[in-house]
């Protein structure tokens, strides 16, 4: 595959020590990092990433999809691709690759942000912010991330109190951070944890307690994070 025509921005990397699992895999987590950590650079390096700060806007994550052929172990080279891939109203859409140095695909996903004024709450169209060379408002992607609904039986609950290292430069809950949750009770209940689909809800903080239930369904697994009577995300082992 030509890499470089379909994708707009890359990176390579190393993978290191801390991001494996106990197995020596790419943990999801890791994973997870990586494709945030694109997702800025390309959105720094065409000025509508950190510099919208200014404005107090940021994006927001709502729902990402990863699939996955083959997770690279500890010591392997790989390269990290992103692009935009349109907008749908509020949402703006970035597809991620991951490939060993011959160009092996290694995982894919697709993830849809909104843009929010962080002092209002409010959510403004993407086109405000991109560049309509990398986001075209006029094309739409096949794939997208799609809306989880909880169904299923009942595994397990456990309580989590959001710490300080969950939280991101605003004062909320990473997105990883959740991530790490979702990883943690599936390994942790013998649960298989790819293809991975999560939808980001609400806003958790610092001293949020967070209700996590585990459910089976069809060979599914669904963990859903509650706060009080918020649900703040709903996340799906595929």
């Amino acid at each position: 595959m030509n890499s470089k025509v379909a994708f707009q921005f890359e990176k390579d990397f190393e993978i290191r020590s801390y991001q494996v699992d106990p197995d020596g895999k790419l943990s999801l987590t890791a994973l997870s990092n990586l494709f945030q950590e694109i997702a800025w650079r390309h959105a720094d390096s065409a000025d509508f990433g950190r510099n919208l700060q200014e404005q107090h806007l940021s994006w927001i994550l709502s729902r990402i999809d990863i699939t996955c052929a083959k997770l690279p172990s500890w010591g392997d080279s790989i390269k990290v691709f992103t692009a935009g891939r349109g907008v749908d109203k509020l949402f703006a859409f970035r597809e991620f690759l991951v490939t060993n140095p011959s160009g092996d695909v290694l995982a894919r996903a697709m993830s849809s942000w909104v843009l929010m004024n962080l002092q209002s709450k409010r959510i403004l169209r993407p086109e405000y912010a991109l560049p309509p060379e990398l986001f075209d408002p006029e094309e739409k992607p096949a794939w997208q991330p799609e809306k989880i609904r909880l169904k299923g039986d009942l595994l397990k609950s456990e309580k989590l109190k959001v710490r300080y290292s969950d939280l991101d430069l605003n004062n909320h809950v990473n997105n990883t951070s959740y991530v790490r949750w979702v990883e943690n009770i599936l390994r942790e209940n013998g649960c298989h944890t790819l293809p991975f689909l999560i939808n980001y809800l609400a806003e958790c903080v610092m001293g949020d307690e967070l209700n996590i239930h585990l459910y089976r369904n069809e060979g599914h697994f669904i963990v859903q994070g509650v706060v009080e009577d918020k649900q703040v995300f709903l996340a799906e082992a595929k």
